[in-house]
């Protein structure tokens, strides 16, 4: 067991950037607007999810995504900044909740007891809460049929 501790942890590449593309087309899929509007709102059962362009340049553009529950006190808010690099189709995670600019990898232990693969753990985690954006999420705007 003592070896198995000891191995160095090696980062899977070719996994990481798969799960970025991967995210690049569901975060489009959910804000296809980003060029022409800033903000992008919806529900998601009883939460609340709020994107939001923070910077645009060439060929990268910065978001923040937050979600708040109606019951924030017990459950608090996810709070993920999030960078899409154009050129390459990948959108990749920057800070999640307070934690900013996470390594690829760390030793463990470290002082933040952050998990060896916590970057590629953001990104999974991002990965899945997408897909439910995608599958659950409800326009907190009422539809308008035939024009008044």
């Amino acid at each position: 067991m003592l070896q198995a501790r000891n191995r160095q942890f090696k980062l899977d590449l070719a996994e990481l950037h798969a799960i970025c593309e991967a995210n690049y087309v569901r975060f489009l899929r959910l804000f296809p607007a980003y060029e022409t509007s800033n903000v992008r709102e919806f529900q998601l059962g009883p939460a609340h999810v709020h994107l939001e362009v923070i910077e645009r340049c060439r060929y990268t553009t910065i978001f923040s995504l937050s979600q708040q529950h109606a019951e924030a006190r017990w459950l608090g808010g996810l709070k993920v900044e999030v960078r899409a690099y154009h050129d390459a189709g990948m959108l990749e995670v920057g800070s999640f909740q307070s934690h900013r600019r996470i390594q690829p990898r760390y030793n463990y232990p470290n002082e933040q007891m952050h998990q060896q693969d916590e970057k590629s753990q953001q990104n999974r985690f991002l990965a899945d809460w997408l897909e439910h954006c995608l599958g659950n999420g409800r326009s907190s705007h009422q539809l308008v049929i035939g024009g008044v």
